[in-house]
């Protein structure tokens, strides 16, 4: 006997070596194609204001024209004529900048950019624009810190604060787009009546063109980056107000975008930024080149934009004014749920469109609730987390500064009108000046129990860091019929242990988003839709209806096997008309036909229309 051969046989050398050559074509296709997909690096650093103790002249009396006053807080290259926007850091008065305020004509001028840009933007594939999604996403991830920082900077609040505002939120976002965006823009198939099954119907979802975003100054760089996202998916350019308050900040965020595209390769001019007061910013909403316009912010203002949006039939997406109610029944675990409430009134020191305004308690645990949260609320403590005290340390801090002074005498206006009204003021109400951060908008944490429907307060939106707490004595309907007396129905959140009970409230309420035992989760799903409903304005955006907002819809109907079945012209009712009655005939037995109640009327229908076509 002979052993075995160990050699290979060519056959199986050859199939080795095109396996071997397939697996390395793949490679290499693979990695071309992933590296046309992968996240493109640039640089964006933080600025040197948002570092820890920068210093810079303290502003006394600070206000956005703070520099009128001061010509030392003017930029060095100002001009004559210009309007400028003094920025300072709300919770200690330091000037961080001062920026040049657009006039109409220079709001006019960013808007044509824009409009130059979008034709090429809008024909970029949805990978290339994931792309630029992944390259932001990459670039917040690896910036978080520097980018709460500004925010930090520009508004007073603090790091946590803007971890979940800014951070948590934005990533959010840019996750559903990057993984669900180009489905819901994808062409959507829709049913045919029976008159038309030789026929094929989808929409298609095209871009709008050059939109707008008016947005606030509570959370500067996601409200900034939300609607550019949205937008530019969409495959449209945008032009962002960004409010006067949050200059600063907004100037650098827009810039990282910028900066975005132009590494991935597209012209940077598809995002523009706006800054300006409100007596030039007619130009941007009465603008006939802007198709759409969202707007973030009070109610007073978002009238005004709907007004300005009717000349050129602009539509608008309105998040308004929230008086957002937290319904705790009976069975409420209040050891559970104590951290939401905190977190829900003084997140942002209540600078924060969903959150809580108003809590509606049973009174059979009403006073164990007030007892119990008064105690957490007197512990708060302020202070500023970019200012470290005398000796050097960082102190420990809970809560931040308000936007500013008039804001802070706002709030005490507030309470003081709940006082003569017989609320009871348990804590707080008053403004105060900070021991390591003097001349910041500074105001106690406030707890105000005792509070009735009739008050101000109930109905008014506070926006700052008060805690409102009301009584009901009824069942689930009685909190409902409270919740539901606000003007406002943006946002709810109910806390019981009976499923049942809640749903039951969650059905009741007229707003349009609720929590059940949790607070503001609704904004982390971003597959869900923003938005509320009465005077917190209309419209969505986030989810595939703020997605879809952006785009025009365009109904598209074709034959389903092309040019083999068409949708025939019969005699009975071709032009010319060859007989009134029969062509009657013929379209009112079609009808019956198609959509007679019983068999009967649909056969007396189909025998009718048959007689026509022999006519």
């Amino acid at each position: 006997m002979y052993p075995a051969s160990t050699s290979a046989s060519p056959s199986a050398l050859l199939a080795a070596l095109l396996a071997f050559f397939i697996s390395g074509i793949l490679i290499v296709v693979q990695r071309y194609d992933w590296n046309k997909k992968k996240s493109v690096k640039f640089d964006w650093p933080a600025p040197e204001q948002s570092f820890l103790n920068f210093e810079a002249e303290t502003i006394q009396n600070v206000t956005l024209r703070s520099h009128l006053s001061n010509a030392e807080l003017l930029p060095p290259d100002h001009e004559e004529g210009v309007e400028y926007i003094t920025c300072f850091d709300p919770s200690t008065s330091l000037h961080i900048g001062t920026i040049p305020a657009l006039n109409q004509l220079q709001i006019a001028e960013r808007i044509s950019l824009a409009r130059e840009a979008q034709p090429a933007w809008a024909q970029t594939t949805f990978a290339q624009r994931r792309r630029v999604m992944r390259s932001l996403m990459a670039w917040v991830l690896e910036n978080s810190e520097a980018i709460a920082r500004v925010a930090c900077r520009d508004t007073g609040k603090t790091m946590i604060d803007a971890a979940f505002g800014e951070i948590l939120t934005t990533c959010a976002k840019l996750e559903w787009l990057i993984k669900h965006g180009e489905k819901e823009l994808q062409p959507r198939s829709r049913r045919n009546p029976i008159l038309l099954l030789h026929k094929k119907s989808h929409v298609y979802y095209e871009p709008k063109g050059v939109v707008a975003a008016v947005v606030s100054w509570n959370y500067p760089i996601h409200n900034a980056l939300g609607p550019i996202i949205a937008a530019l998916f969409a495959g449209d350019a945008i032009v962002l107000k960004a409010s006067e308050q949050v200059a600063w900040s907004s100037a650098w965020t827009i810039g990282a975008v910028r900066a975005c595209l132009a590494a991935c390769g597209h012209d940077p001019d598809v995002v523009q930024l706006v800054l300006a007061y409100p007596e030039s910013v007619e130009a941007l909403t009465r603008s006939p080149i802007i198709k759409h316009i969202t707007f973030i912010g009070s109610e007073e203002v978002g009238r005004k934009v709907l007004i300005a949006a009717a000349e050129n039939l602009t539509p608008v997406t309105l998040e308004l004014g929230g008086k957002d109610v937290a319904i705790l029944l009976p069975s409420a675990d209040l050891k559970a749920f104590g951290s939401h409430w905190m977190r829900g009134v003084f997140q942002s020191m209540g600078q924060n469109c969903i959150g809580i305004e108003r809590f509606i308690v049973h009174e059979s645990i009403y006073d164990q609730f007030v007892d119990t949260m008064l105690e957490r609320v007197k512990k708060l403590r302020m202070g500023s987390v970019l200012n470290s005290t005398p000796e050097g340390w960082v102190s420990t801090v809970d809560v931040g500064s308000l936007i500013s002074r008039e804001h802070a005498e706002r709030m005490a206006v507030i309470v003081a009108r709940a006082r003569e009204q017989g609320a009871a003021v348990l804590t707080g109400g008053n403004i105060v000046s900070h021991p390591y951060a003097p001349g910041g908008a500074w105001f106690e944490p406030t707890m105000i129990a005792g509070v009735t429907e009739e008050m101000d307060i109930a109905r008014q939106e506070v926006f700052g860091p008060i805690m409102v707490v009301m009584r009901y004595e009824g069942d689930w309907e009685e909190a409902a019929r409270l919740a539901n007396g606000s003007k406002y129905g943006l946002g709810a959140s109910v806390f019981g242990n009976d499923r049942r009970e809640c749903e039951k409230v969650v059905r009741a309420l007229r707003c349009g988003m609720v929590a059940v035992n949790d607070f503001g989760v609704f904004y982390l799903n971003q597959d869900l839709p923003f938005g509320g409903v009465k005077s917190s304005g209309f419209g969505r955006f986030s989810g595939p209806e703020g997605l879809q907002a952006m785009c025009d819809p365009k109904a598209v109907v074709q034959d389903r096997f092309f040019s083999w079945i068409r949708t025939p012209i019969p005699r009975a009712v071709d032009y010319p008309v060859r007989s009134l009655v029969s062509s009657w005939d013929f379209v009112a037995g079609l009808a019956e036909g198609v959509w007679g109640e019983t068999w009967t009327e649909s056969f007396a229908g189909w025998w009718r229309l048959l007689k026509a076509t022999r006519a």
